[in-house]
This record gives C-alpha cells, structure tokens and sequence, in this order.
C-alpha cells in the first residue's frame, strides 16, 4: 500500500519513523512518500519537503512567513493528488495537518480518495475544542497515545478514537531494559564526582531556557554541597547559550543524553512538556517549573479560560496532581526549592510521589504504540 505522511516537527519525525518501520514490518509492499525529516528519511521512501520548512512556532513569525506555509501547502495538496497514495497520515501539527485533511475529504469521487488517518491526535482538550468538527468531518480514523483522550472524544464529543498505546512509554521501557550502565561509569564517562544528582530539564527551546533556568540553577545552588547539579542539554540548543545562563554556577551540562541522566537523578526539575511524562516514566521524582509572563493574567486564564486544570502530561494522565506545577504566579526560585526539598531523599512527599507513578504507568498500559497503530490501520485499509 502506499502511505503519504505529514509531520511538522522532530518529535513529529521521531514518531512517525517508528510508526513507518512497523508498517513496513506488517506490510512488506509499504511505500512512503512525506513532508518529514531525517529519521523517516532513514526509513525510507521518498521525501518531498523537511519539516524544518515547514515549522514556524508562533503569532508573528507563522505571520511573516504565510506565504511560504500556503507555497508548501499547495505543493502538498499537489503532490497527493499526483502520487495518489491508499491513505494521508497526519502527525500531530493540526494547523497545516487539519487544511489537508479538508483537501482530501472533499476529493472526487469519494471511492477514489485516499482514507485520512490522523497519529498522535490534535490536543484539542486543551485548546481550540472547536476544531472538532473539522475532525469529525474529514478524518477517517482517529489514533491517540494519551489515555484521557478517550473519553474526551467518545463520551464528550461522540467520535470514536483508537487509544494504541503511548511511544514514549515505549522508548522509556526500551531503554531502561537494555541500560548496564553503573553510577561510576556513568560519572566517569562524564567526569562527575560521586555525589547523587538533581536533574535541571529546562526545556528544548531557546525562550523556555531562557524563562525557566536562572531560576532552577538559583533554587538549587545550596544543595551542591551535597548533590551534583547536572542540566540536560537538549539537541536543537548548542552549548554556547546554556553557559551564558550556567556562568560559575555548579551545574554540569551533559548533551543529548537525558535518559542516561534520568536513570541515575535522585529528583528533578523539569519544564512542562514530554520531558515531565520521561521524568515519571524513569521514576524520578520531579517539580514542574514554567515560568511565564503576567503571571496573574495567566493564573486567571487557567482558572476560567483554559480548559484543562494541569500543563503537566503526568497530571493530565492521573488527573490529579501528582507533581507539584509551579507556573504563573506559582513559579519563584523559594517555591521550586521548597518543593524540591520536598521530594529529595527524605522528603515528605517523594514515597507518596513514587508509588503515585505506579498509577501513570498502569494508564499507559505496555502496548506498543507504533505496532499497535500499524495493526489497525492495515486493517481498516484492507476492508
């Protein structure tokens, strides 16, 4: 079968090239075509456009740049009806992903269109709940890896969705089974003393690093005496701008190797995002920092606006708080050391914390979540 994917992002990219090998692994005659990146690249079939051409993050720069995103968007809709593929699956990126969508289910004749599947489904539950009914509309199959998604779209809004599992929970569990490596070497390879750590997860964008580290490294700057204060270089940020922040701080940066760091952090602060599911997954126990601007205007929003009540996937999942969320006007350097203390060894809340884990990793569940989806969408395409 032929299979036309669209990502707009690298966690878009690493997705969807697993979701292409294990495609491949159940149908030996898979072809791709796609707007992706380098891993779906290593997978193979052919690439039409980088997602780096594609991504542009936020009000003003999606503004200064509309005439490139329609460009590609007219090349993608193009190049569909050229390539004439059995299914379009999109990866999350709902703003482009959801016009295509449009495109395809208003193709004619409808017996010749190819279905619309749609992995790692748009998080509407948080923003944007209107969008439904163009979901409802034009996708043909739903596929989430977020367990509360399920009730979202079947009970609150009638849709019937596929829950496939979750592929971070997948990569976690890969990596922890497969890992030897002790404390020592690990310090070693690294030149670290051998006091325990405290990971610093501040985020994979430049203005997260910039809004949430200072105060990590000022709220943790007391307890190196006794712990070793290791910050998690993200991929996408090169060095140079982390020592502006890290100056003569204790912290110790270690790049692209934040699972390693994970297996052997006694705690951690981490900027919200998947980095806080990881954390949980690795079982560390965490604070959710993410600083924000008129703290006060956004507490407001959250509190009548926005419609989930956590920023945190491990909240979200045990929809409860588990982790303690220090945004808007929660978030000060005295709030995230007091709440780290809390968590360390011997702290209060870190037993209650670990075994409130054991209930995220139970929502999960252990199916793989790649297989899972490659299964069923061979089987719906092969009706």
């Amino acid at each position: 079968m032929k299979y036309y994917l669209i990502v707009g992002e690298a966690s878009g990219d690493l997705h969807a090239s697993h979701l292409m090998q294990s495609l491949k692994a159940q149908d030996p005659h898979a072809d791709f075509r796609f707007f992706g990146g380098d891993l779906m690249t290593a997978v193979g079939g052919t690439r039409v456009k980088h997602f780096r051409e594609l991504a542009y993050m936020g009000f003003i720069p999606v503004l200064l740049h509309l005439r490139t995103i329609f460009k590609n968007m007219d090349l993608c809709k193009k190049d569909i009806l050229q390539w004439q593929p059995d299914v379009v699956i999109l990866v999350d990126y709902p703003g482009f992903n959801l016009s295509i969508a449009k495109f395809v289910h208003n193709l004619k004749p409808e017996t010749l269109r190819p279905q619309v599947f749609y992995y790692i489904s748009p998080k509407i539950w948080a923003w944007k709940e209107y969008r439904i009914k163009n979901i409802k509309r034009d996708v043909d199959e739903l596929f989430s890896i977020l367990p509360f998604e399920v009730p979202f779209f079947e009970q609150k809004h009638q849709y019937p969705i596929h829950y496939v599992g979750n592929p971070t929970a997948d990569e976690v569990r890969k990596f922890r089974s497969g890992y030897k490596e002790t404390f020592g070497d690990f310090c070693k390879r690294y030149s670290l003393n051998s006091k325990p750590l405290i990971a610093l997860l501040a985020g994979s964008r430049k203005q997260e690093i910039k809004d949430n580290l200072p105060a990590m490294i000022e709220a943790t700057r007391d307890l190196s005496g006794d712990y070793q204060l290791v910050l998690a270089g993200a991929p996408s940020v090169e060095r140079d701008y982390y020592e502006r922040f890290i100056g003569d701080s204790p912290v110790k940066l270690i790049e692209n190797d934040t699972y390693s760091l994970l297996m052997h952090a006694q705690a951690a602060l981490v900027t919200s995002g998947t980095a806080t599911l990881e954390t949980a997954l690795f079982d560390v126990p965490q604070v959710v920092c993410y600083e924000t601007p008129v703290p006060r205007l956004i507490r407001f929003a959250f509190n009548h606006i926005i419609k989930v009540k956590y920023i945190s996937l491990v909240n979200l999942i045990a929809d409860r708080e588990i982790v303690q969320e220090l945004l808007a006007d929660r978030f000060t350097v005295k709030n995230i050391r007091r709440e780290l203390l809390a968590i360390l060894p011997g702290g209060p809340s870190r037993e209650q914390m670990l075994e409130d884990y054991r209930m995220v990793h139970e929502q999960l569940g252990t199916a793989c979540a790649p297989d899972n989806a490659a299964r069923l969408m061979i089987e719906k395409l092969s009706k």
